[in-house]
This record gives C-alpha cells, structure tokens and sequence, in this order.
C-alpha cells in the first residue's frame, strides 16, 4: 500500500513523543523491578502471541544485564500446553505460578495488546493472573495497549500505549513493549553488566 510506511512511521513518532511527555510510569516500573531485586523477588513476565515471544526476550535481557530472577511460563511450551490441554487456557499462567510459590516480594510484568478483558472474555489467562498476583500480594506491573484493560485497571504501575490508529494497535504496542523493557533493562538503577556491543 502507497504511504504505509511513512504513515506507520508518523504514528509510531505520535506515540514515542507522547511516552516522552509521560514517562513517570515507565520509571515507575523500573522502581517496583529495583524493589522485587533489592527484596530477593523474582520478575514473572508474562504474555500471549506475540508478546509471548517479547516475554522471553525479555526476561533474557533482566537476567543478563540487571542480575534479576525473571522467567516467563512460555518458556517453557511442554508445561503451557498441558495445562490448556488439561486444565483449559485460563490456567497456563496461574497454574505455573502456583508451582512457582508467587508470593509477595515477587512481581507480575503483564505484555499484551489489551490487557484482558473479563466482559468480553478474551486473554483470560492474563485476567487469572492478575488475580493470582493480587490474592498473593505480588507487584504488578504492565505495558498494553487500547484501553489497558484488565492490566490497566490493576496494575501497581502501567503503561497504555495509545492508538493513533487502531488498525495498527497490535505492532505498535508490541513494538513499543520491546522499546520501554529495553529502556528498563538499560537503566541505571536495574542494569549492572554491560552489552557485548
């Protein structure tokens, strides 16, 4: 399509300027991570699709670089897929974190586009996260997109990508998901070892 790339382009200048003018939540997160590390916690990053996959990029990247526990459920697809397969697809988060012992030094890091929804029954996997993370009284923080969702409503600290244009909201919020734990994770306050490059 004609002008795809510059208009993609432009929206993503939209939303880096107004995460520029806005970065107290991000900061935010980087304090709660400082936290669950100073506390001896663990960081549990979880997601769905393609944040799934920015889930586990992730958690490289906070074990590598900032010396923090993190893991992601997704990492490990022979135990996801029994849970749904057994259990249903609400329970491939919360089950794991059970075994896990979430608990209240730890800290959810919710990726997705929408966060959850209860209403319209979708990502509820996240949904029953959070509401595992809230029962055990672990931190939680996320970085979604439209409205925020679930995510939005309950985290401790949140970042909602907005959505100059909803045609594009799921690769601008993942894009952005991969730019704002790379800020994170190259902090001052989190990192502690350098990049090879």
């Amino acid at each position: 399509m004609n002008g795809h790339t510059e208009h993609y382009l432009h929206i993503s200048t939209l939303i880096l300027k107004w995460l520029a003018d806005k970065p107290e939540d991000i900061n935010k997160m980087i304090n709660i991570v400082k936290w669950t590390k100073l506390n001896n916690g663990r960081l549990f990053i979880i997601g769905l699709g393609g944040s799934a996959g920015n889930a586990s990029h992730a958690v490289n990247d906070f074990r590598k670089l900032c010396n923090v526990e993190a893991y992601t459920p997704t990492d490990n697809i022979s135990e996801l897929t029994a849970r749904a397969n057994d259990e249903g697809l609400n329970t491939i988060f919360t089950g794991w974190l059970k075994v896990s012992q979430l608990n209240d030094k730890d800290c959810l890091f919710i990726l997705s586009v929408g966060g959850g929804n209860v209403e319209k029954h979708v990502s509820m996997a996240i949904v029953e996260a959070i509401n595992l993370a809230k029962q055990r009284k672990a931190k939680i923080i996320g970085i979604v997109g439209r409205d925020g969702g679930y995510t939005g409503q309950y985290a401790d600290a949140c970042v909602i990508i907005p959505d100059p244009d909803a045609a594009l909201v799921t690769p601008h919020t993942e894009g952005m998901q991969a730019l704002i734990w790379h800020l994170m994770a190259s902090s001052p306050l989190l990192q502690e070892n350098k990049t090879k490059w």
